[in-house]
């Protein structure tokens, strides 16, 4: 990286952070084991996985994660630093960072002794790779769309029939959460599965205009039984409260690793037409003004949800506008940087026109933007 780069990602990441060794580690990967696959991750879709692993090695994974589990205990502010400086070089790999960082933390909060005992810490360790499968599930919680898998009582377990159409970061004998209604009643379960269930397959039949490297597959769930083993919660109502902060706030990381590279691009343009760039509406140093608030915002209540992991209302609240915040500054960032960069950055395969596709990403994943505002409506009519 340029200098500028380093200076961004100094100021980006600051070290009195009981995690500053680990992200230092982080950042030293970073540079040599993912800048050089970014084109092909973005173009070619080639998935990461010996990178991922490297993070899990690393201990990027287990910010979150009590020791006893395999974790380093740092907390969600941790957790977030290291998605958004996985994010500042490649938004695809971020999300997957994400994805292994919320399967974490679904396991972290279960009462389920197996799954904290046996499976988290191949998680947390980067081991095993994970993903989240509850795109559908937390659309469905937020009265967009209806549940696609179904659950029916069996002694030991449960079997599940359906269809999650886009599930992330997986891949055979990957790991990953879901959420099915228990047939013919109002309540739903939360399980840890993989294709390693009978009955389970995988398939890849869709293209996106960003995150192709993200091992993106349908989940087929053919009579498939889950033992009780790997149930996070049935019912699972009060464990969703409990997660869904944690699962919100994480996300940030994303938007703030891209505004932190946007600004980056900014800054590079700025040095051959910044005597022309300085009439946009949109600089530099506003932007990094922005993201410094947020930031700030987001480690105040990372900290504060790392203390008492609440689920008080007017934390979550805090939360959604939070991701919003991330949402509404990766648009505003990633159009700025494109027009700093002006027609060098309408070229194909022009860092800004990449960050343009993967700031949309941040606004579209779920919960996306329209259904944050949706879900902070609704609180405040509550």
């Amino acid at each position: 990286m340029q200098a500028v780069s380093s200076a961004i990602s100094d100021r980006v990441l600051p070290s009195d952070r009981p995690s500053a060794a680990m992200l230092a580690r982080l950042k030293g990967a970073i540079a040599t084991d993912l800048a050089p696959l970014v084109s092909d991750i973005d173009l070619r879709g080639k998935y990461p996985s010996s990178f991922l692993h490297r993070v899990g090695e690393i201990g990027g994974f287990g910010q979150a994660v009590s020791l006893e589990y395999g974790g380093s205990g740092n907390g969600i502010w941790s957790a977030i630093q290291v998605i958004e400086a996985i994010s500042q070089e490649c938004l695809c790999t971020g999300f997957m960072s994400w994805c292994q960082i919320a399967c974490t933390w679904y396991m972290q909060n279960s009462d389920n002794p197996h799954l904290k005992q046996q499976i988290l810490p191949l998680v947390a360790t980067g081991k095993v790779l994970g993903g989240t499968g509850l795109s559908n599930p937390m659309k469905h919680f937020a009265g967009i769309e209806k549940i696609a898998l179904i659950a029916e009582r069996k002694s030991g377990g449960y079997v599940l029939n359906g269809m999650l159409p886009w599930v992330s970061n997986v891949g055979p004998g990957h790991y990953f959460g879901i959420a099915a209604q228990l047939l013919d009643q109002d309540d739903y379960l939360m399980a840890i599965v993989s294709d390693d269930l009978a009955g389970l397959t995988l398939r890849q039949n869709a293209h996106f205009i960003a995150l192709e490297g993200s091992n993106t597959f349908s989940c087929v769930f053919r009579d498939v039984f889950v033992p009780d083993e790997q149930i996070l919660a049935a019912p699972c109502t009060e464990y969703l409260t409990r997660i869904r902060p944690g699962f919100i706030l994480t996300q940030v990381g994303m938007g703030l690793g891209l505004v932190a590279s946007c600004i980056e691009l900014m800054e590079r343009s700025n040095q051959r037409y910044g005597h022309v760039n300085q009439f946009l509406d949109d600089q530099a140093d506003e932007l990094a003004a922005d993201l410094r608030v947020a930031r700030q915002t987001t480690q105040q209540l990372a900290d504060e949800l790392t203390d008492r992991n609440s689920s008080d209302r007017a934390l979550l609240r805090a939360v959604i506008q939070a991701r919003i915040t991330a949402s509404e500054l990766s648009l505003r960032a990633s159009q700025a940087a494109m027009l700093h960069a002006g027609a060098r950055g309408y070229l194909h395969g022009a860092a800004v026109e990449r960050k343009l596709r993967e700031s949309y990403f941040v606004a579209i994943v779920t919960p996306a933007l329209k259904q944050l505002k949706k879900m902070l409506h609704d609180l405040s009519t509550l």
